[in-house]
């Protein structure tokens, strides 16, 4: 997928009901631009010297992720990760598996059809209708 225009950035804004404001477009550029989920801290690093105070960016993420452009997600680390939300595609419209290094902390989306949950009707319903997160832990291939 192509990286979308300013306009296309603004107008996906639009769409989920909120104001189209610069900090709102940069933030979601952002997301966009990255791989896997980032914190709070790592959106105010990356976007530090673009005039943004750390309460905006937070805010923004907030009102990302109530109007469900961004999901919010807690690997166990009790820190918050924003990752966008693409309807399009069926990789993130559903919740899809993360890989955790547990040398360096790097997270990463894991590829579609890279790990699968046998149907068996013991399973936990929430299981059965994939609202579970799933989680890989272990050394990334740099750190291995």
């Amino acid at each position: 997928m192509s990286e979308p225009t300013q306009e296309e950035l603004r107008e996906r804004l639009r769409t989920a009901g909120l104001r189209a404001t610069p900090a709102r477009v940069t933030v979601l550029r952002h997301l966009f631009q990255h791989a896997g989920p980032l914190t709070h801290a790592e959106v105010v690093e990356a976007l530090d010297g673009q005039g943004w105070d750390r309460a905006t960016l937070y805010r923004n993420l907030t009102d990302l992720t109530d109007a469900s452009l961004v999901k919010r997600t807690d690997i166990g680390d009790h820190l918050w990760r924003y990752e966008l939300i693409f309807p399009e595609s069926a990789h993130s419209a559903a919740l899809h598996p993360h890989f955790l290094c547990t040398v360096c902390g790097d997270i990463s989306c894991l590829p579609d059809g890279a790990l699968s949950l046998a149907e068996d009707p013991r399973l936990p319903r929430s299981m059965r209708v994939g609202k579970v997160e799933l989680q890989v832990r272990g050394p990334c291939d740099k750190c291995a």
